[in-house]
């Protein structure tokens, strides 16, 4: 798992085409990978928003409780599980129009990899700071549509032109998933699972 993250960010192109080779189940790619990164910006947030807390305007630190951090960084977890699945589940449907023919379970390995920037990146919600996570937060995006565009041809075996509109097709669909997520947190909110704030 650490080789094929590292390998991501020092030469993706090459990459692409080890993970394409290897022979992972599902059940593997989440205990080994999608699990333990997944871990990584819920937890970053927990602590972030119950010991760091972010203050407005340089005002006093605002900071969540235990027990409200906790149930939301749970939901968020869930969250993210089902968004790598819910991901690769389309990537293998929409394969079926580019004439590729990946397993769901290499559908779901390939979005899991895809993720990994946006995981990795979750490390800056230890020191909550609007800044901070809107410029971290778009070098993760940025760097996973690069990872979609330079893996699609590769990891699918299909031209680059086609890749290039395969890619973008997943593009907007995980730009879908996500504004989904939020609209679902929002009508948690509205029924009482929400942030809770420490005095």
């Amino acid at each position: 798992m650490i080789h094929h993250v590292w390998g991501l960010f020092t030469h993706p192109d090459q990459e692409w085409q080890e993970i394409r080779g290897d022979k992972e189940t599902i059940s593997h790619m989440y205990l080994s990978h999608v699990l333990i990164l997944a871990a990584i910006p819920v937890v970053s947030a927990y602590i972030g928003t119950t010991r760091v807390g972010w203050s407005v305007a340089g005002g006093e630190a605002v900071r969540l409780t235990e027990s409200s951090a906790l149930q939301m960084t749970v939901l968020s977890y869930l969250a993210m599980l089902a968004g790598i699945a819910a991901m690769g589940a389309f990537i293998h449907w929409m394969s079926r129009t580019y004439d590729a023919k990946p397993s769901l379970t290499d559908s779901i390995v390939f979005a899991a990899y895809c993720a990994t920037p946006l995981f990795i990146g979750g490390l800056a919600a230890l020191y909550p700071n609007l800044w901070l996570a809107m410029a971290v937060g778009t070098a993760a995006v940025c760097y996973t549509a690069y990872l979609l565009y330079v893996g699609i041809p590769t990891f699918m075996n299909i031209p680059k032109e086609e890749g290039f509109m395969f890619s973008s097709s997943v593009l907007a669909v995980g730009l879908v998933v996500l504004v989904a997520m939020m609209a679902i947190s929002v009508v948690l909110w509205g029924f009482g699972i929400g942030p809770v704030y420490s005095s």
